[in-house]
């Protein structure tokens, strides 16, 4: 595994930084720091479309897309530096992660020319319609339906928890479109317009005051034949391909939000003298150590080309950094005490420490419960006996 960067990369890394920091001192000073989702979304908008100008929308995408075709290591050193300046979080995450990759990987030219060069320019916002009431992490229980009519799939049913679903401008939905089906089979993979009469949004406070989760419900809604990804039926594989992106090289761009938010709870514990406690202090280094192991296996995990399938390393990190920052919430209120528990803000806001203890609380939920996970690395990862279901 290689572990460093060479001369030709290390300027690529200060090419990346001048040019970060010098947005986030200059034009959009403004955005620098926001620890939520949804502050500021507007500006948020304007900053992608700013980073598309300038050929930093998409960097590890062809050249013919709008990206730099950037090489893996070029799309690490990018992913580090953005967090590294305290630029905020991508609004359009879900569309030059998740939506893009998998239209480059399963989708047809057609698709390509329609959406990819939008979604690199930030013209373009997509969100992600898996998760359903009384479903959650079991993706395979998809009750929202589909059916093709008159030369358009027609869609019924309601999603939960779709991150930004109201700043967005098109959402990816699984669906059920073989009637009688259960569990994978009979799912189609769909992209739909959300502005339209039969989609409505309603978001959803969250425990630390935002409102970036959000209900879809979807009546009659409607997008043309050929917005399907892949074949119909094809759902459960391309869902599959798209959460295998999901483990990509964002994650090293997330455990450097994360060392950031270490970085801060060490300050904080050396200036209130909680550094002091040895066991503070032993949490720290724990939490240390914790952090560089994320980095390794992020690094053997991104070595995995096959991006039809969830390997191993990608099945193990989402419940390896979802209980390591959810317990780096809890070190950050013991080291903060009493003090992180009132704000200053007139409203229901936080600052960047309680707001990560309030965040991670959901971190072992939102995209695959643990539950979930270690199923999935049972199952799919040890090839151990499936847990009973009534629907397969």
């Amino acid at each position: 595994m290689k572990l460093g960067f060479s001369a030709q990369e290390e300027d690529f890394r200060a090419e990346c930084a001048d040019w970060l920091n010098a947005q986030m001192a200059g034009e959009f000073r403004d955005i620098k720091g926001i620890s939520t989702l949804t502050e500021k979304a507007e500006r948020r908008k304007e900053w992608e479309q700013h980073l598309g100008a300038n050929g930093w929308g998409c960097i590890g995408w062809p050249k013919e897309w709008g990206g730099r075709s950037a090489s893996l290591a070029e799309q690490v050193i990018f992913a580090e530096e953005y967090a590294r300046a305290g630029v905020p979080g991508r609004v359009n995450h879900i569309g030059i992660e998740l939506a893009g990759p998998t239209i480059l990987t399963f989708g047809t030219e057609d698709q390509k020319k329609r959406f990819l060069p939008d979604i690199a320019a930030g013209n373009t916002i997509f969100c992600q319609g898996f998760s359903e009431p009384g479903a959650g992490s079991d993706l395979a229980s998809v009750r929202t339906k589909g059916r093709l009519e008159g030369g358009q799939w027609v869609v019924n049913g309601q999603k939960i928890w779709t991150s930004l679903a109201h700043i967005s401008d098109w959402i990816f939905v699984v669906t059920r479109t073989e009637e009688g089906s259960k569990g994978p089979k009979g799912l189609t993979f769909l992209m739909m317009e959300i502005d339209q009469p039969g989609i409505e949004i309603r978001p959803i406070k969250q425990i630390n005051g935002d409102a970036e989760f959000n209900e879809t419900f979807f009546t009659d809604a409607t997008c043309p034949e050929d917005s399907l990804i892949g074949a119909v039926g094809d759902g459960w594989k391309i869902a599959m391909g798209l959460l295998a992106f999901e483990r990509g090289v964002s994650t090293l761009g997330q455990q450097m939000a994360f060392r950031n938010e270490l970085d801060a709870i060490i300050a904080a514990a050396k200036a209130n003298g909680a550094a002091n406690d040895p066991l503070i202090r032993q949490r720290l280094a724990k939490a240390e150590i914790g952090l560089r192991l994320m980095r390794y296996g992020a690094l053997r995990m991104l070595s995995n080309t096959d991006h039809s399938k969830v390997d191993g390393a990608a099945l193990t990190y989402k419940i390896q950094w979802a209980t390591w920052r959810r317990n780096l919430g809890e070190l950050a209120m013991d080291v903060l005490g009493q003090a992180g528990e009132v704000t200053e803000n007139p409203e229901y806001e936080w600052s960047m420490l309680p707001n990560l203890f309030l965040y991670s609380r959901a971190d072992t939920i939102y995209g695959g419960t643990n539950q979930i996970q270690r199923n999935l690395i049972a199952e799919r990862g040890l090839g151990m006996p499936r847990e009973p279901r009534g629907d397969v």
